[in-house]
């Protein structure tokens, strides 16, 4: 048997820059300065940077960094949020973990984000915020998603834990609404080496508030507490090494960007089969390269037969969980639905070799060819 294909391969990446990230780490053990210190300043300023943006707030995971992002808008019982069932569960465990109810809204079938024309008959007098995903690395309809959120005078946060990088018109996701909330968990195209996450705003006073609550309520006085906060905060270990790590990631993009090329030459004109696309205006960042596929399982069993990693994101919507069953139903989502059916996501990381790009591309062809 050939050999296997992973999915990801995070080691092939340590290999590549293993100079450059030991030293730093050794710094920070060094240092003795393991939470907060100038190696998370650093990153958030840089990280701010590179999403055009003004500042930036580092915290304990992605996860987090929505949970605390919602507490800082005064998000809680009797509000809504609008967001998507076609995302991961982190979405909506936030807004519930802040005692408010996620409205579910459902997504365009092309780049499975979040419908604008869906959105408006989903606002109501309850609704405090809108929360679009950028998925896969896609940025959501942004433009559409603000015009009908200003009409309605609501604040927009973005989901951008998939999207580090991605742009939308020319600026990058993470400047595209009024903050936004990454992850660095390591699969990520940007990954720590561990859990991490930020949130990013042009709003210096809504940074300053999510500083408070992700540091236990505290502002600039230690043991001075001016609201009930929580314990997330970023280590400096990893913003080490996602400082190093930023300064690869344009050029990681631009990697998964020819794979995600050469795959979408190779699978076109198979008529069972749908290669994800990018909208006019858009450069997506790659993070999954997703296909929405008939005989989805049947495709996925075959590609395993030949040594072939894959996954399913996401092989069941939110308001299908079982976490959620006590969320109201907010409409019916026939979109969501089918695509928890047909996407297949398929090995794409910047260290893929070609030959096994081309592997899986055959092998996904020979499939539907049988």
């Amino acid at each position: 048997m050939e050999q296997p294909i992973p999915i990801l391969d995070l080691a092939a990446q340590y290999e590549r820059i293993r100079s450059e990230i030991e030293p730093v780490v050794l710094r920070v053990l060094e240092s003795g300065r393991y939470i907060g210190g100038d190696e998370c300043r650093g990153f958030e300023q840089e990280f701010a940077a590179y999403c055009g943006v003004a500042h930036a707030c580092g915290v304990a995971n992605g996860t987090d960094a929505l949970t605390v992002c919602l507490r800082a808008y005064d998000i809680g019982p009797g509000d809504d949020v609008v967001t998507v069932a076609n995302t991961y569960v982190a979405t909506a465990e936030a807004i519930l973990l802040n005692g408010a109810r996620p409205v579910f809204v459902d997504v365009e079938p092309e780049t499975g984000t979040m419908d604008p024309r869906r959105l408006a008959d989903a606002i109501t007098p309850k609704t405090k915020l809108i929360l679009p995903v950028h998925l896969y690395g896609h940025p959501a309809d942004m433009t559409a998603i603000r015009e009908i959120a200003e009409r309605h005078g609501l604040p927009v946060l973005e989901d951008a834990a998939q999207a580090h990088g991605a742009t939308l018109q020319g600026r990058r996701v993470g400047a595209l609404g009024h903050s936004a909330c990454f992850s660095f968990y390591p699969s990520k195209n940007l990954g720590a080496f561990g859990d991490a996450g930020m949130v990013t705003s042009g709003d210096r006073d809504f940074i300053d508030r999510v500083r408070c609550i992700a540091n236990h309520g505290t502002t600039t006085q230690r043991y001075e507490h001016s609201v009930v906060g929580t314990n997330s905060r970023l280590d400096a270990v990893q913003a080490a090494v996602l400082r190093v790590k930023l300064r690869h990631l344009d050029g990681w993009i631009e990697a998964r960007r020819g794979h995600a090329q050469a795959y979408s030459a190779a699978l076109a004109g198979i008529p069972a089969l749908s290669p994800p696309s990018e909208r006019p205006g858009c450069r997506s960042s790659w993070y999954l390269y997703t296909l929405r596929a008939q005989d989805r399982d049947g495709l996925q069993a075959h590609l395993a037969r030949c040594g072939i990693a894959t996954a399913v994101h996401y092989p069941k919507p939110l308001h299908r969980q079982q976490a959620l069953a006590q969320v109201p139903p907010s409409g019916e989502l026939p979109v969501s639905e089918r695509l928890c059916h047909q996407v297949l996501s398929i090995p794409l990381y910047p260290e893929l070799p070609e030959e096994w790009r081309d592997r899986v591309a055959r092998e996904t062809r020979a499939f539907y060819a049988a």
